[in-house]
């Protein structure tokens, strides 16, 4: 994956811009007490309070790794009273955000890669985590090349990334394309085609649950316009430097969505529908492909049975006419991991890094690639203990070059025009009228 370029400064969100009013400038806060994050000072025998947050709340192997990760380390430290709460992914952004404007962090808390936790570092909201990669180079060493950029600043590490990133997996039943003698696209006008042929057949094309709205950006959007503009074009968009959302180059990305909509790719409500309503109705047969990412994995390997597994394939995007990206990428990156709040001290401050080492470190990383997660670490499956389906998956994402994940990214407010453009644009709203929003939203954030 490209190095990502600097990002102009962007602009906090205001939450951030209250709890600085309050805490101090930057990086510079002193220590405070909060509901979450309490103070590090305790009296001898008094046990050490930690609080982790982390959205890991659901039944996906994934899940139950990290959890019985989080469980183990409270097992081996009995001098610590740990409050480890798993909030539900659709929530959890808003959650931190709440808390944050609170004054009332937790201690240890799951944050994405990218804009998300660069957000956090410009508000002073989180500390270093460098001094335990030191402590341990073989596991420091061993994550792959450049996985650790988007959760660094300065030259110092804020987190190390608990999977990788792979967000737009083509997935396809192979039972309903034999049935129905359709080609698996490897082009645009082949996609086009076979959405034709299963809405004849009465077949939902594509399944889609964009209720949290992300979806839809990060799955579809993220590779299908980096086909069209070429990740180059998408950076200095990203920086406002040369280019525009409102080029038209991006506008017919936006219009390759919308004519997936018009065409009905996707089934009927699917701006009510959660990721895991997409993910069930694709494995029982109801559509004859997904565009997901790399959780599907882990979360299909939980919930569908052998038999609805043994009929899915995987593959990439299709090609677009005269597009200026590499047909062989997929959007993609580095996940998020764990950060470390700013007020954490002291024991607790131990505790911590003790905590986030044994959530994220070499014995995790294991056994989260044998929960049939993606990671960016140098590990191996143990392919006794993963489905096959996700071996194709691991070696499929090994071969391809990585494209940038739009809201890893944008502004929040941009990708938030994003978001809610893509579900416009699916109920028949403007292409142009879109990207304006989106340009808009991006060149504010950066004063430009």
């Amino acid at each position: 994956m490209a190095k990502k370029k600097p990002i102009a400064i962007l602009a906090l969100l205001l939450s951030f811009t209250l709890l600085l009013a309050a805490c101090g400038q930057g990086g510079n806060n002193t220590p405070t007490t909060g509901a979450a994050g309490t103070d590090s000072s305790k009296s001898p025998g008094e046990k050490i309070k930690l609080s982790i947050w982390h959205n890991f709340s659901g039944d996906d192997l994934r899940a139950k790794v990290v959890r019985e990760q989080i469980e183990k380390f409270q097992s081996e430290h009995p001098e610590v009273e740990l409050d480890a709460q798993a909030i539900p992914p659709d929530g959890y952004r808003q959650r931190l955000k709440t808390v944050a404007a609170a004054n009332e962090m937790p201690d240890v808390f799951f944050v994405q890669s990218g804009t998300s936790i660069k957000e956090f570092y410009d508000g002073g909201l989180i500390q270093p985590i460098t001094s335990v990669l030191d402590e341990h180079p073989d596991w420091k060493n061993n994550f792959i090349s450049g996985s650790l950029d988007t959760l660094s600043f300065d030259g110092q590490v804020y987190a190390t990334p608990l999977s990788g990133s792979a967000t737009s997996f083509l997935f396809y039943n192979k039972s309903l394309f034999e049935k129905y003698g359709v080609k698996v696209p490897t082009t645009w006008d082949e996609m086009m085609t076979a959405v034709k042929t299963f809405n004849d057949n009465k077949i939902t094309p594509i399944s889609l649950g964009n209720k949290a709205s992300w979806l839809a950006q990060s799955s579809i959007l993220s590779s299908l316009a980096d086909r069209v503009t070429g990740t180059d074009w998408f950076l200095k968009a990203v920086n406002q430097d040369g280019a525009k959302f409102t080029d038209p180059e991006f506008v017919q990305a936006l219009q390759y969505f919308k004519d997936l909509a018009d065409a009905n790719a996707f089934q009927t409500g699917f701006n009510s529908l959660d990721n895991t309503q997409m993910e069930q109705y694709f494995a029982e047969g109801k559509a004859a492909m997904m565009i997901d990412g790399s959780w599907a994995l882990t979360n299909m390997a939980a919930a569908a049975t052998e038999e609805q597994l043994s009929q899915i394939d995987i593959t990439v995007l299709p090609s677009v006419p005269g597009g200026k990206g590499d047909p062989n990428s997929m959007s993609g990156g580095s996940g998020g991991g764990l950060a470390l709040s700013k007020t954490v001290t002291g024991d607790k401050l131990k505790a911590a890094l003790d905590l986030i080492y044994t959530v994220s470190g070499p014995e995790a990383m294991q056994a989260i690639a044998d929960s049939n997660s993606i990671v960016t670490y140098k590990v191996e499956p143990d392919q006794s203990k993963v489905m096959p389906l996700f071996y194709k998956a691991f070696t499929l994402y090994k071969s391809l070059s990585l494209t940038p994940v739009y809201d890893a990214y944008l502004t929040s407010s941009a990708t938030d025009a994003v978001n809610n453009g893509l579900q416009e644009v699916s109920l028949g709203g403007d292409p142009k009228a879109i990207a304006q929003k989106i340009q808009d939203a991006q060149a504010r954030d950066l004063g430009k």
